[in-house]
C-alpha cells in the first residue's frame, strides 16, 4: 500500500453527492485491509465495524460508516487516530470518499466492554471528485507547525486532516531528532465545543503521527520512535507527544 501518494488525493467529503454503490469486492477488500492495520499501541484492545450509515446518526449521504471502538485506557484516542488514518488513505486509493465524523453516534455505544470512539462515513465516488491540487487546501503557515529543517517532510505533512482544521501540533527539528508536541493555543478552539477540544485533538495527534511517519519513510529516513503519555490539560500550550531519532537509509 503506497500511503504517501494517497496524501495528495484524499479529501474530506463533508457531504456525499453523486455516489456509486460499493461492490462486494470493495467491501471484502476493505474488511481485509482493516484486519491488517498496525496500531500505535498493540496493548490497547480495539474493534472496527462496518455498518450502514442509516444505522448511525450521521446523515451525510454516505453508504456505510466505519465505527471505531476501543478500551478506554492509556493513549487510546491517539491510537485510534493512527489506525484510522491508515484506513482513510486506503479508502482514497480505492476511490472511496471518507469523512471523519466526530459528532455521530452508532446504535451501540459499547461492544464487549469496548467504548465507541469515532466514526468515518464512506461512499464510493467518481475519481474526479477527489482532490486535484492539495496545495490549494487551507492550512496553517508552515512557520506555525514546524521549527527547523523541514527535511522535505514538513511541506507535505502539514496537510494532515484534523477536527475543524485545528492542526493541533508543532514539530521541532533540532538537528538530531524530531520532537512532536500537541499544541493548544490558549483561548483558541475554533467551532468545537470546549469540552471536546482535547478529545478530538488527541485523535488528531494520532493521525498526524501516521502521516509524519509516512512522509519520513518516503524521504528514506528510518527512525526510532519514543512515545510519551499526554496528561496535561488545555492550560498547557505544548505537550511533548513523541520523539523521533532519525537515520538516513
Amino acid at each position: 500500500m503506497d500511503y504517501y501518494q494517497q496524501i495528495f488525493k484524499r479529501k474530506s467529503f463533508h457531504l456525499f453527492r453523486g455516489t456509486e454503490k460499493l461492490t462486494t469486492d470493495d467491501i471484502n477488500n476493505l474488511k481485509a485491509f482493516i484486519d491488517s492495520v498496525k496500531p500505535l499501541d498493540p496493548h490497547i484492545k480495539t474493534r472496527i465495524q462496518l455498518v450502514p450509515e442509516t444505522d448511525t446518526t450521521c446523515k451525510r449521504g454516505g453508504e456505510y460508516c466505519i465505527l471505531f471502538y476501543s478500551e478506554k485506557k492509556g493513549e487510546y484516542l491517539r491510537n485510534i487516530g493512527y489506525i484510522g488514518e491508515q484506513i482513510d488513505l486506503y479508502l482514497a486509493s480505492q476511490d472511496i470518499g471518507a469523512l471523519w465524523f466526530g459528532i455521530g453516534k452508532p446504535q451501540e455505544l459499547e461492544i464487549n466492554g469496548l467504548g465507541f470512539v469515532i466514526m468515518i462515513s464512506i461512499a464510493k465516488m467518481p475519481v474526479d471528485k477527489f482532490r486535484k491540487d492539495m496545495f490549494k487546501s487551507k492550512r496553517k503557515p508552515l512557520s506555525e507547525t514546524w521549527i527547523g529543517d523541514t527535511l522535505n517532510v514538513a511541506e507535505i505533512v502539514r496537510f494532515t486532516p484534523s477536527a475543524c482544521n485545528t492542526q493541533p501540533w508543532i514539530t521541532e527539528n533540532n538537528g538530531k531528532e524530531l520532537l512532536v508536541y500537541r499544541y493548544k493555543k490558549p483561548g483558541k478552539r475554533g467551532i468545537m465545543p470546549i469540552e471536546k477540544v482535547r478529545y478530538y485533538n488527541k485523535i488528531d495527534i494520532g493521525i498526524y503521527l501516521f502521516m509524519l511517519e509516512t512522509c519520513l519513510k518516503y524521504e528514506n529516513y528510518s527512525f526510532v520512535r519514543t512515545l510519551y503519555e499526554d496528561t496535561t490539560d488545555d492550560s498547557v500550550e505544548k505537550t511533548l507527544i513523541a520523539r523521533y531519532e532519525l537515520r538516513r537509509k
